[in-house]
């Protein structure tokens, strides 16, 4: 090679994406891979983690708390000085001095303290350690909701790319056939068995093919790396596919399994919403709301809190000196707070209403996602038994339109149109399963259950490409 093909080379492969494995990618890989390193996974987790640790935030003013003080203080102020003096244990008669009593002189303390916080009775700050819980909850179900949707986005998106392969693959198939259809014209055009008209049909067909098959090529890429993004890759790492969706049966099959259980009950089909993540979360936002609002009316209530304090006081040295030790229990009660507990009450209270507002809009909005993509299912299915029986019968059709054609009983243009024909109805069928499959993935997450269960459709993938 010389060295300009080289450089040729190099900057073809830094233009074009990296393969991230020769292996092609199952779905079950694909599921795990995004669970781990998502974009939207990772910044949800990263989102529960901190309302889980802030969560933590009003056993402040439940457990005890500890600390130690130090300092160092030089005062002339009357009271100041003759208390400082008598924490030291000096005073002595000549302190009692009217003149040193009025004018004393400076005097330092070096002060060290333990101290010992013992909330006792603080109504709000367990209320507040409730609703911060149930908020933790939400967050968490609402975290697993995000998850399950990008389970399901993972599956559309993976054998979306596959489709977008398999696209490309019939029409380079198709290419090829209108190669050779064209070169067989010509050689016909040659001998004067058909008109010229007949060849220039069939370039036009060929070109057209070519046309389509360009824009499909680039689809698929566009698909690999939509795929790739969903997971979480960085750096243009894009995912080796299978080469072709799960065969009809497996599909069927699967959606035949699901399909019986959308003829559920209405008791059944309530308890099945109630389960879904994004319910569960605006249940427990109403918890939190409702914590929340007594937590606000708890502020109208006393409050008992316990302290002792151990005492180190030295005119040089911190933790030095006679010790003194000092315990107490403080009641309070605000009576009025410039309408501050008031307005908290008005506004907790006002997001009760909000979160129940919300509950019911989750509740409606998955019972309607439910229903729709159980229809959804259904059609998808009945739509792939008829797409499949049009591209049994385009096939049959093309196979004898050939064989009229070799025979000189049918013209370019009916040979054209029934290899159109057959094409169209292959993609038609690719798509249609592909149809059954996002609709399965949409009636587990719309149902509550998980998307990842399409991995059983992974043992019945050509692993070619």
């Amino acid at each position: 090679m010389t060295l300009v093909a080289a450089a040729f080379a190099a900057v073809a492969l830094l233009a074009s994406p990296v393969e991230a494995q020769s292996i092609p990618l199952s779905l079950g890989d694909a599921i795990r891979e995004a669970d781990q390193r998502a974009f939207s996974n990772r910044i949800t987790a990263a989102s529960t983690a901190a309302d889980r640790a802030r969560a933590r935030l009003p056993l402040n003013r439940i457990l005890p708390s500890a600390r130690i003080e130090a300092g160092v203080v030089r005062t002339t102020d009357p009271i100041g000085a003759f208390g400082t003096t008598l924490r030291q244990r000096l005073v002595t008669p000549a302190a009692f001095e009217s003149v040193k009593l009025n004018f004393p002189s400076a005097v330092t303390n070096a002060q060290g303290a333990l101290v010992l916080d013992v909330p006792l009775l603080n109504g709000d700050a367990w209320l507040g350690l409730r609703a911060a819980r149930a908020a933790t909850e939400a967050s968490e179900a609402a975290g697993k909701w995000a998850a399950v949707s990008i389970r399901a986005d993972v599956v559309r998106a993976y054998y979306g790319a596959i489709l977008a392969e398999a696209k490309a693959g019939v029409l380079a198939q198709a290419q090829q056939a209108a190669d050779a259809g064209v070169r067989q014209v010509r050689a016909m055009v040659a001998r004067g068995l058909v008109t010229k008209s007949d060849a220039l049909q069939a370039s036009v067909r060929a070109s057209d093919v070519a046309a389509q098959l360009l824009s499909a090529r680039s689809d698929a890429l566009s698909a690999r790396q939509q795929l790739a993004l969903l997971l979480g890759r960085t750096g243009g790492a894009l995912p080796t596919l299978p080469g072709a969706l799960p065969d009809d049966a497996a599909v069927i099959a699967l959606a035949a399994h699901d399909s019986a259980a959308t003829e559920a009950t209405v008791d059944a089909t309530a308890a099945t919403t109630e389960s879904r993540d994004d319910v569960r979360a605006a249940h427990a936002g109403v918890t939190a709301a409702w914590a929340d609002r007594r937590r606000a009316a708890s502020t109208l209530l006393p409050r008992v809190n316990g302290f002792a304090r151990y005492d180190w006081n030295d005119p040089r040295t911190v933790f030095a000196g006679q010790k003194n030790w000092t315990v107490g229990v403080m009641a309070s009660w605000s009576l009025f707070g410039g309408n501050t507990e008031l307005a908290d009450v008005a506004a907790t209270t006002a997001r009760v209403n909000a979160a129940r507002a919300g509950l019911d809009a989750a509740r409606a909005h998955s019972q309607l996602e439910r229903d729709d993509a159980a229809r959804r299912l259904t059609l998808s299915l009945q739509r792939l038994t008829l797409a499949r029986d049009a591209a049994d019968q385009s096939r049959e059709a093309h196979r004898l339109v050939q064989k009229r054609y070799d025979g000189g009983l049918a013209t370019i243009a009916e040979l054209l149109a029934a290899e159109s024909a057959s094409t169209g109805a292959s993609l038609a069928q690719a798509a249609a399963r592909y149809a059954v499959i996002d609709a399965i993935a949409t009636w587990r997450r719309a149902s509550g259950g998980d998307p990842a269960a399409l991995t059983a459709l992974d043992s019945s993938i050509t692993t070619t490409r």
